[in-house]
């Protein structure tokens, strides 16, 4: 029987019966590396997941997750365990990794291992030893995070194009904490320095998505640990360089924030949009999509933490904001005009801002709008714009006891800013347009390095001004008004009195 297997076996190969000789064996091993090679090149994760397959037996479930673990999270500094073996999901496609426990702290260096999920978190909060292994200094965002499942699909071409070698992530059943409290700055120093600095390798991810994900904040300078949840996360992208920007563009994204719920999602009409100034809707413009932010009743200490602008003047209340991220289209040119006017109203304003002369002022915010070009440039493309709406909820203020060094603040209008808040007992709505050079956002990971916070701060302390300018006009119409009756109800008195004589 088995010679006859064998004869046919080799009429199938080489449709002849002599026997194999050098040329039939280097034709098959040629074929055999070029067939496994256009399987890894089109068929990445499918390949690794017959690898994966091959290999993963009880005694090499260990060494092949070490090996894995380490080949796919190269340069993050992270300790992964898991618990359960890797798990080849051949209905998606996807390779599936389950109780996963990843942490990073100064403590340890970056390894993935295989053990109990349980083991490595009590693990990671035992102190013993710590400062004969540390690292480094540990300012970073710290953090121990337990992770029912996490599912990934791998790109050969990816990973030779340095952008990682994972293609898609889900993220499932996310506890643990982050731990921020080790961060510390520098006196004066800048947000921007701590950017991230794009390195060969550094993960984009072509689709990512994120369920059921809790964990407990803990912020720096004493402030109150509080929950953060996400329901539910959607991305397109999310890139290591991009990270803040990819997550102001989410295609949906729910979840709360110390009990402030927030979402991010996609405009579904953009006939919904009000009309700005010049009467044109912002509908008609060319914009490449437009995403709406939303926070509902978010306590003011959150932004006005460590802040000198006007949000650090308020000392109790709530806020709502609403935002419009908008993102013109790069090949669109016959709405090229309304968006130059957009950028260019932005920079007459900044043109016309108060300037402190007595504060020296770090970068000029036109210089960083227009980054060496002019308003008229053809690259439209590189601004996005943000409409912000604000509504202050019973918010109190005081006046600071240091003048903060801010080159748009007034220092004559600090106190008549801070007698307009406390005068407000129901609400105070603020309505602000931004517009950023996308740059601003190149290694950006939160609203404080892209510099955008800054922006919202000078946004609402123009709106403060304009507010108590327009309250100290009506005040001198109210004493008109009172002063032209008081005046006429004299001359009727006057002439009363002289028609009874």
């Amino acid at each position: 029987m088995a010679p006859r297997l064998w004869i046919r076996l080799r009429w199938l190969l080489k449709r002849s019966n002599r026997p194999f000789n050098t040329d039939d064996y280097s034709a098959f091993f040629s074929w055999l590396v070029m067939g496994n090679a256009i399987i890894l090149i089109l068929g990445t994760t499918t390949f690794v997941l017959l690898v994966i397959f091959t290999i993963n037996t009880v005694f090499a479930q260990e060494l092949v997750a070490r090996k894995v673990g380490e080949f796919i999270t190269k340069n993050s500094k992270l300790t992964v365990t898991f618990e359960h073996a890797i798990v080849p999901g051949w209905s998606d496609g996807k390779i599936c990794f389950k109780k996963c426990f990843v942490s990073r702290r100064p403590k340890t260096v970056g390894q993935f291992l295989k053990g109990s999920q349980a083991e490595a978190y009590a693990k990671s909060l035992d102190n013993t030893g710590e400062e004969a292994q540390l690292v480094d200094d540990g300012n970073y965002t710290q953090f121990d995070l337990t992770i029912e499942e996490v599912n990934m699909s791998l790109s050969f071409r990816k990973w030779v194009n340095g952008t990682g070698i994972v293609d898609t992530l889900e993220v499932k059943g996310m506890r643990g904490v982050v731990d921020r409290t080790h961060v510390h700055w520098d006196p004066n120093d800048d947000a921007r320095n701590y950017k991230n600095v794009h390195q060969f390798g550094d993960f984009e991810f072509n689709e990512f998505r994120m369920e059921d994900v809790l964990f407990t904040l803990l912020q720096p300078a004493g402030f109150r640990p509080f929950s953060v949840a996400i329901y539910n996360c959607e991305l397109s992208k999310l890139r290591k360089h991009w990270l803040f920007y990819d997550f102001l563009n989410a295609n949906i994204m729910s979840g709360s924030y110390d009990n402030s719920l927030f979402t991010v999602h996609k405009r579904q009409r953009l006939d919904d949009f009000d009309e700005d100034d010049s009467g044109q809707s912002i509908a008609k413009l060319p914009w490449k999509r437009v995403t709406r932010l939303r926070v509902d009743s978010l306590n003011i200490d959150h932004l006005n933490k460590g802040l000198e602008g006007p949000f650090g003047w308020i000392t109790s209340g709530k806020v709502d904001m609403i935002g419009d991220v908008m993102v013109p289209e790069q090949s669109k040119e016959f709405h090229v005009l309304e968006i130059v006017n957009i950028i260019t109203q932005s920079i007459q304003k900044e043109a016309t801002r108060h300037i402190n002369p007595d504060v020296q002022n770090k970068e000029d915010h036109i210089l960083r709008l227009t980054n060496g070009n002019t308003a008229g440039s053809n690259d439209i493309s590189k601004y996005f714009v943000l409409d912000l709406t604000m509504r202050l909820n019973n918010v109190r203020a005081l006046v600071p006891f240091k003048a903060p060094e801010l080159s748009y603040v007034n220092y004559a209008l600090i106190r008549p800013i801070v007698a307009y808040i406390n005068l407000r007992n129901a609400f105070i709505e603020i309505k602000a347009r931004i517009v950023k050079n996308i740059e601003d956002f190149s290694g950006s990971w939160t609203v404080y390095d892209s510099l955008l916070m800054d922006d919202i701060s000078e946004e609402v302390y123009e709106s403060f001004v304009e507010y108590v300018a327009d309250d100290e006009a009506r005040l001198v119409r109210m004493r008109k008004v009172a002063f032209w009756t008081m005046q006429l109800l004299v001359q009727f008195i006057v002439f009363g009195l002289g028609a009874v004589t």
